[in-house]
């Protein structure tokens, strides 16, 4: 039923003024008939947040947070999920009818959305992961709900492994850590189920062909397009999910918790391509 109420919603970060958000909460809500609805960009970073978030109104539904606020959006909420919490970090707050605000971490149905519907994967025993930051976090998160019992963790520097790490003792993940530059990167690939890479593009230089064979890859990088990585695995026949897919699953939890409606998953993904430049396939 539409509805005029007058809503306002926004995602905050720095620097903000690229996000996608905008294209796929404002498509949600049209389609939605939430007329009264708005979803601005707030540049913001950790602190900013902090002081930002208590003074919002009842008009406020929720924001959505990105880097570097998301460890900080703990800070600011009354009641965090338990995904959130084993993360260490949440994308989503939602302002409740109380006045208090939920966090919630729907970057993890980014990566398990992403690998089921861009690679092609459901389930599996191991899994690698190529950097460690809070993606890397969210990462294995996703793998426990896909069944991922070990991960190996390949990074420039072990001791930045730490938070991802204490993620997968939370989540019941054994996860070893290597030395990027040390570690065979084809046996890792071969030994894993699925490989995600949190690293820039172009990070591995000509290692990426260790990992061409891999079965199924998540690649966060989504611009310039393809990655290196994702070209050498499409060539060998590999599956390839990317940072747009996670983007875009990730987004369908956010509507839902803002609004309580169903997220309209075909009008956002045909915005978000459209956005895009249609050069992604973004299946659902």
């Amino acid at each position: 039923m539409p509805s005029d109420e007058q809503r306002r919603a926004a995602v905050l970060g720095s620097p903000i003024e690229h996000s996608l958000s905008p294209v796929l909460h404002g498509a949600a809500y049209t389609a939605l008939g939430l007329t009264g609805w708005t979803y601005e960009r707030i540049e913001a970073d950790e602190q900013q947040l902090v002081e930002f978030v208590p003074g919002l109104g009842a008009e406020w539904a929720g924001l959505s947070v990105t880097m570097p606020g998301k460890r900080a959006a703990l800070r600011v909420a009354d009641v965090v999920s338990s995904r959130a919490e084993a993360v260490g970090a949440a994308n989503t707050l939602v302002h409740r009818a109380d006045g208090s605000w939920a966090a919630d971490c729907t970057d993890v149905d980014g990566v398990v959305g992403a690998l089921r519907a861009a690679g092609g994967f459901y389930t599996g025993h191991r899994g690698l992961v190529l950097g460690a930051g809070g993606t890397a976090a969210a990462t294995l998160a996703g793998f426990a709900e896909l069944g991922i019992r070990e991960a190996t963790i390949a990074v420039r520097e072990p001791a930045r492994a730490r938070d991802a790490v204490e993620t997968a003792e939370r989540v019941g993940i054994a996860a070893s850590v290597e030395r990027l530059d040390r570690v065979a990167l084809a046996d890792a690939a071969a030994a894993a189920d699925v490989v995600v890479s949190t690293l820039p593009a172009g990070a591995l230089g000509e290692r990426v062909a260790e990992l061409a064979t891999a079965a199924c890859v998540l690649d966060v990088v989504y611009h310039p397009w393809p990655t290196p990585l994702a070209a050498a695995v499409t060539a060998a026949g590999g599956r390839v999910a990317t940072g747009l897919d996670m983007l875009l699953h990730q987004s369908f939890g956010q509507v839902e918790q803002f609004t309580g409606l169903s997220a309209p998953r075909k009008v956002m993904r045909d915005a978000l391509a459209n956005a895009t430049g249609n050069e992604i396939p973004l299946p659902l």
